[in-house]
C-alpha cells in the first residue's frame, strides 16, 4: 500500500496530496509529527521533514521531487506541459510558492497562528503575522496580473505551478487569512482549483481545537 507521511496544513504535503489525487494514486494517509524527531521517522527521512511518501518499494522525500517523480511514473492526467520553456515557467512558479510565498507568507502566518500552538511553543508574535498578512497583497496582485494574461498560472493548461500555489493558500484559507475579494480573477481560479475532485480530502481536514474557518469548505465563497 503506498503511504504518505504528512501533516494536515503543510503546503508541501498538500501538493503531493493534489497530485496523488488528481492521477487517482491511492495511498493511506498517515500524519506524522516530524517535530518530534521520532527516530523510526528519521531512518525515512533524516532531513526530519515531511512529506515522505512510500511508493513502488522506495521512499521519496522532497515534495517538488515526489511530484516530478509521480509526473514521470504516471504521466496521465499530465501535470506538466510539453516543451522546455514551458517546463521552466511551471518550475519557476513552483520555487516561487515554495521558497519565496512561504517565507514571505506561510512560514510567518501559519507558523505563528498554528504551528506555534500545535508544537506548544508559545503564543504568537503578532509583529510576524502583520508582516506576513502585508506580504500577502503583494503575491495576490502577482497571481492576478498572472491570470489576466493566461486561463492557468503557466499557460493555459492546470499544471504542478497551480497545486503548488493553492495548497499554500489553501492552508492560509483555512484560518480565513486570505482576502479573496482583493482579486476577482485570483479568486475564480481558486474556486475551479477548490471544485476538482481532488481537492476534496484537503476540505475535510481537521486539526484538533482550530477548527477550520466557516467558508473553508464551501465551493461558493
Amino acid at each position: 500500500m503506498n503511504r504518505l507521511y504528512h501533516v494536515p496544513l503543510s503546503p508541501f504535503c498538500r501538493k503531493v496530496r493534489l497530485t496523488l489525487a488528481e492521477k487517482k494514486i491511492e495511498v493511506e494517509l498517515v500524519e506524522e509529527r516530524y517535530w518530534e524527531q521520532n527516530p523510526d521517522f528519521l531512518r525515512r527521512n533524516p532531513a526530519g521533514k515531511v512529506p515522505v511518501l512510500k511508493i513502488d518499494g522506495k521512499m521519496l522525500t522532497e515534495s517538488q521531487a515526489i511530484c516530478e517523480y509521480l509526473e514521470e511514473t504516471h504521466p496521465e492526467p499530465a501535470l506538466m506541459p510539453k516543451g522546455a520553456d514551458a517546463r521552466f515557467e511551471v518550475r519557476r512558479l513552483c520555487a516561487w510558492f515554495d521558497d519565496k510565498f512561504n517565507t514571505e507568507v506561510t512560514r510567518k502566518v501559519m507558523g505563528e497562528r498554528v504551528w506555534k500552538k500545535v508544537m506548544k511553543q508559545g503564543y504568537p508574535d503578532s509583529k510576524t503575522v502583520k508582516e506576513g498578512l502585508g506580504a500577502i497583497k503583494y503575491h495576490l496582485d502577482y497571481l492576478g496580473w498572472l491570470l489576466d494574461q493566461r486561463r492557468w498560472l503557466a499557460g493555459d493548461m492546470m499544471t504542478l505551478a497551480d497545486f503548488t500555489a493553492a495548497a499554500h493558500l489553501s492552508c492560509l484559507d483555512y484560518i480565513s487569512d486570505v482576502d479573496w475579494n482583493r482579486s476577482e480573477a485570483v479568486r475564480d481560479w481558486y474556486a475551479k482549483i477548490k471544485s476538482r475532485p481532488a481537492f476534496r480530502s484537503l476540505l475535510a481536514d481537521q486539526l484538533p481545537g482550530l477548527p477550520p474557518a466557516p467558508q473553508y469548505a464551501e465551493l461558493d465563497f
